[in-house]
């Protein structure tokens, strides 16, 4: 078989997990907190004949540390993160978990969770409980939670995911790290503003851009393929004549 019909099968494998991702990211334009997906794809190359062919890898998904813009709400219970920190968040079954969501809501018994149900969680890991009856909590770029004439009831976390970990998906737009992370002890350059939300880090325009420009790509390679078994028909035809 001819190599460019290798060389297009890559590129359509390639294309094909890229268009997957820029699907998903559109699908979550409108999700708070949302990290888009990203593809990081590399060069193969083989040398079966006197030439060397280079080929596409499948391509590597991960998800971009870019931030979302901040969208004023006055909620008091909604919080964004200004930098580069995240939210730690449990779930029921104790399953860790970092958000950029802080979409956050008070039960009846005072515990701050996320709008799904889960903990979020201070300095030192431990879940954050309010005064029900103590009225709207106020929060300090520090995370520090002040409410009423209780004075500061806790201090919510945040946490610095190292550049170097990867990052799995969880629920409530949240990832799983596989590194630790480390809790935010200087706020000069993170901390939350109380009253707003975190939207998603996508470009509608630009995810509808790379889906045109991955559709036409897909289609070139389709007709390289074409092409290439033309020619393989061709040459078969002739051949077989001759012989």
């Amino acid at each position: 078989m001819q190599s460019a019909l290798y060389v297009a099968l890559s590129a359509q494998v390639a294309l094909s997990n890229r268009l997957e991702t820029v699907a998903r990211n559109v699908a979550n334009m409108n999700t708070t907190g949302y990290r888009a997906d990203e593809v990081k794809f590399a060069e193969l190359i083989s040398k079966a004949g006197q030439d060397k062919v280079s080929f596409a890898t499948g391509g590597e998904k991960y998800v971009s540390r870019q931030t979302g813009s901040l969208n004023k709400t006055d909620n008091p219970l909604d919080l964004a993160v200004e930098g580069d920190a995240w939210f730690a968040i449990r779930n029921a079954n104790g399953n860790l978990s970092y958000t950029r969501d802080g979409r956050l809501k008070m039960t009846q018994d005072g515990a701050l969770q996320t709008l799904t149900g889960q903990q979020i969680l201070g300095t030192g890991g431990q879940p954050i409980a309010l005064d029900p009856e103590a009225g709207e909590p106020l929060v300090s770029q520090s995370g520090e939670v002040v409410q009423g004439d209780n004075g500061v009831v806790g201090q919510i976390g945040l946490f610095l995911i190292p550049n170097e970990a990867k990052l799995a998906r969880a629920e409530n737009s949240a990832v799983v790290p596989d590194l630790p992370a480390i809790p935010v002890q200087t706020f000069d350059q993170h901390g939350i503003r109380q009253g707003y939300v975190e939207g998603a880090n996508i470009n509608p325009v630009r995810e509808m851009t790379k889906m045109i420009m991955i559709s036409r790509a897909f289609e070139s390679a389709t007709k390289m393929i074409d092409t290439s078994n033309e020619s393989q028909e061709k040459a078969i035809r002739e051949l077989g004549a001759s012989s």
